[in-house]
């Protein structure tokens, strides 16, 4: 089965309480002022059943759809027959927009409803947060204890593809 639709969502990732530290190159935190977080942000691009299609690290100074411009040529890239993208209202940007519509995708923002309050269940992002659900509850994923992004993606696709075969073996 092959997607033809996508869901993209980013999840803030807080370091280990270790003493590790990152500093960037300006030799500052990489820190996350919406939701307080010093460490990574994991930027994931799901299929509609919630399997792992793309992940992008980066720190989490980058905002949304700068983390979702640079996943947007990899899953032109893998998998060209993708046309619909499914992303929340923080990935609603110009030059966002824009680098979708020259990729050829349709990027669907899905937003809250007006006067919501509280938690409310929205359509297809649900499946995304699934997928993070998942991803935690691997215990080296909670907190991000790898000095090194690729041996923290590394971790991550281990987690995910050990979670497809339990998925598949007990349906």
């Amino acid at each position: 089965m092959s997607p033809e639709e996508t869901l993209i969502h980013d999840f803030p990732n807080r370091l280990s309480e270790n003493g590790h530290t990152q500093v960037n190159a300006y030799n500052r935190w990489y820190y996350d002022a919406g939701k307080k977080v010093v460490g990574r942000k994991r930027h994931i691009a799901v299929d509609t059943d919630g399997r792992l299609l793309m992940i992008n690290l980066t720190s989490a100074d980058i905002s949304d759809s700068a983390g979702a411009q640079m996943s947007l040529d990899a899953i032109r890239k893998r998998w060209p027959w993708v046309k619909h993208l499914f992303a929340d209202g923080a990935y609603d940007r110009l030059k966002l927009m824009d680098k979708a519509a020259y990729l050829d995708f349709v990027l669907e923002i899905i937003r809250r409803r007006e006067g919501a309050r509280g938690f409310e269940v929205l359509p297809r992002r649900w499946v995304v947060e699934r997928t993070f659900g998942w991803m935690t509850r691997w215990r080296r994923l909670v907190r991000d204890y790898e000095r090194r992004i690729d041996v923290s993606k590394a971790m991550i696709l281990v987690a995910m593809g050990a979670n497809l075969m339990r998925r598949n073996a007990y349906p």
